[in-house]
């Protein structure tokens, strides 16, 4: 009978060790359905009615996970990430334009380079926002005044 009521416990432990390693929080509401149950099999509950404690606590815990800030993860589009894309944010300089597209020299090679909706195309200066494919989409570079902007060529 030890070994039955150690079950919960251990499964709770193993739950929240590999949630250390995936960090989504889910694992760690089941974790608590488990540690729930353990609780109902202390004050001696049936099998069937731990399993049911284990499954009502963690489905509780899972859907208020859910609702909070942190289910709700905001996904943002790789093409416009800079924490998948080094290059956004970077600036480079384009000479001419042609129908809003250019080709530019950038990181010490040819690239395509489409101007942003709305943006003008005498900046010379202009900041990576998103990449689409190998074309760099740009908006105009504003540098704060009196400043001075390092561009990449």
């Amino acid at each position: 009978m030890a070994i039955a009521g150690a079950f919960w416990w251990i499964g709770a432990g193993v739950l929240i060790l590999l949630e250390l390693m995936i960090g989504t929080f889910y694992l760690l509401m089941v974790a608590l359905g488990f540690v729930a149950a353990a609780l109902a099999r202390l004050a001696g509950a049936p099998v069937a009615a731990q399993f049911a404690v284990a499954a009502l606590v963690a489905l509780v815990a899972v859907a208020l996970l859910r609702r909070s800030r942190f289910g709700r993860r905001k996904r943002v589009d790789a093409a416009r990430n800079p924490d998948v894309n080094l290059d956004i944010g970077a600036t480079l300089t384009v000479l001419e334009w042609h129908e809003r597209r250019a080709r530019t020299q950038y990181r010490g090679a040819a690239w395509d380079v489409e101007l942003a909706p709305g943006e003008p195309e005498d900046a010379r200066v202009y900041k990576i926002t998103a990449l689409r494919g190998s074309c760099l989409v740009v908006v105009a570079s504003r540098p704060a005044a009196g400043a001075t902007s390092a561009t990449r060529t």
